[in-house]
């Protein structure tokens, strides 16, 4: 499912409008970008919980090269599936 067809789906189950649900949608994703680099976490009861982990600094290794480069530390964002969440998609 592409973006469209998400939104496509939302209107159709909220009754909102098809703009309606791409604002919706966008004030979504835009509320919890702005948590997560305020280093907040948005938690979902039944869906799930969007937070940032830090990755601490790493060697890696140049696949065709073979040569060792440093990976530098970085914050990434993190979706952790509610028990609900997993239990409807694994058809419990």
């Amino acid at each position: 499912m592409n973006k469209a067809e998400l939104i496509t789906s939302i209107a159709e189950k909220s009754g909102l409008t098809k703009k309606d649900a791409e604002t919706a949608l966008k004030g979504f994703i835009e509320s919890v970008q702005e948590a997560l680099v305020k280093g907040e976490k948005v938690q979902l009861v039944g869906f799930g919980t969007f937070e940032t982990r830090e990755r601490a600094a790493r060697v890696g290794r140049n696949p065709r090269t073979k040569e060792e480069i440093n990976i530098p530390a970085s914050v990434v964002p993190v979706f952790k599936a509610g028990k609900e969440f997993k239990e409807k998609v694994d058809n419990k």
